[in-house]
């Protein structure tokens, strides 16, 4: 999962991906030839969704990795990383630290307002319109929701 979006004036590629953690749990037990069979085939430790952030990123951006990548299948592209300029920034979520407090404040009664965030909701095909609303913050954009289907 990934998505391009606008922190201040700087565009910001982020994703998320979780690891298959039993797959990647069970290669380790596997002799060499047969785990690295195993994770060619499988894909346990594919950085793909890593791979495109960095060929999106514009330069001198930032990534965000949100989660837990547990395998060193796949070299990241340090030379790409370095000529861009890119920051790579990252962290595992403190899920059982924050769930209990968060979980309640997503209910059908909606406390926080966050069915009603969006201040605009448009086609995928006004995208460019809708980033330049955004960073310019024009016609109080807040929040907008681009909607693929419409």
């Amino acid at each position: 999962m990934k998505a391009v979006t606008w922190q201040g004036h700087r565009k910001v590629a982020v994703e998320h991906v979780p690891v298959a953690a039993v797959a990647q749990r069970s290669a380790a037990f596997l002799p060499d030839m047969v785990a690295q069979k195993v994770i060619d085939t499988a894909g346990i430790d594919r950085l793909a969704a890593l791979h495109s952030a960095i060929d999106i990123v514009r330069r001198g951006g930032t990534i965000s990795l949100a989660g837990v990548y547990g395998g060193m299948v796949d070299p990241i592209p340090m030379r790409v990383l370095f000529d861009k300029q890119i920051q790579l920034r990252m962290g595992q979520a403190n899920v059982k630290r924050w769930v209990g407090d968060l979980l309640p404040l997503l209910g059908d009664d909606d406390p926080l307002g966050v069915e009603s965030f969006a201040t605009h909701h448009l086609p995928l095909d006004s995208a460019p319109d809708a980033y330049r609303m955004f960073q310019h913050k024009s016609d109080g954009a807040v929040k907008i929701v681009l909607d693929p289907t419409a």
